[in-house]
């Protein structure tokens, strides 16, 4: 059993037995792992004062390489994220955020969607309370970056079906998820009417701004409703499978 000290977002707790806890952490050395945090719910804890959901900081993990559950020694949160945890709307964006995480990272190193995670979950504590959408844009956009970085950024810039180059001004007519991205006129024209979403050019412009990690206007709430729809139908069609994304139900119906 190896000692493993990481940097590590906390993703999802749950009472184990009496005393215990279950966490579930994303790392920067090996990606997503779970272990078991004993005595956690004791006060004296060392592990259990430090945890709690979002929270960011360096933790020590005895790895047992044949086994899933692995043991946490120690918990050293970092500076906190207040604002996650006392508005109900940064709070919904940073569990929509977290469901989807959960999903997509692996007991891999990536140090590139750590970062991203830990960003965008900054992005959503700090995002300006007189901007309605602005907690709800952050996450969009942290999370389809956090599927680029994962290797599944849908075609934006290319037609999904022949791979046609778009035109910075060319308006796509159809986003098909279960296609992975844009549909050129041609291609639009061979599909079943009705399918997919029709995709405006100001917002694959803002989707590509996304994507890459660029800034992007935030969009008004009906721009926001359309982007959750859009992004909800993506993650069913190509990760999710038959496992609901139980938080996206109340996050998409916010």
């Amino acid at each position: 059993m190896a000692l493993l000290t990481t940097d590590a977002i906390v993703l999802q707790l749950y009472d184990y037995m009496e005393s215990s806890r279950i966490v579930r952490l994303a790392t920067r050395e090996a990606g997503l792992l779970s272990a078991i945090a004993k005595g956690a719910k004791r006060q004296r804890a060392r592990a259990g004062s430090a945890l709690d959901l979002f929270v960011e900081g360096t933790a020590h993990v005895y790895v047992r390489p044949t086994r899933d559950l692995h043991t946490l020694g120690g918990f050293e949160a970092g500076p906190g994220r207040p604002a996650l945890g006392t508005d109900l709307q940064r709070f919904m964006a940073a569990n929509a955020l977290g469901e989807v995480a959960l999903r997509v990272l692996h007991g891999e190193p990536n140090g590139a969607a750590y970062d991203t995670l830990r960003e965008t979950l900054d992005a959503i504590n700090g995002a300006s309370s007189n901007v309605p959408t602005a907690a709800d844009s952050a996450a969009l956009s942290g999370i389809w970056r956090l599927l680029s970085k994962l290797g599944f950024a849908p075609a934006l810039d290319v037609c999904a079906s022949c791979h046609a180059e778009l035109g910075p001004a060319e308006e796509p007519v159809r986003f098909l998820p279960e296609v992975g991205g844009v549909l050129c006129a041609r291609c639009a024209g061979a599909v079943a009417e009705g399918s997919g979403r029709a995709l405006p050019a100001v917002e694959r412009a803002r989707l590509l701004a996304w994507v890459s990690g660029a800034e992007a206007e935030v969009p008004a709430e009906r721009e926001v409703r359309a982007h959750k729809r859009l992004l909800r139908e993506f993650l069913d069609a190509h990760l999710t499978g038959d496992r609901p994304l139980r938080v996206w139900e109340m996050w998409s119906r916010e």
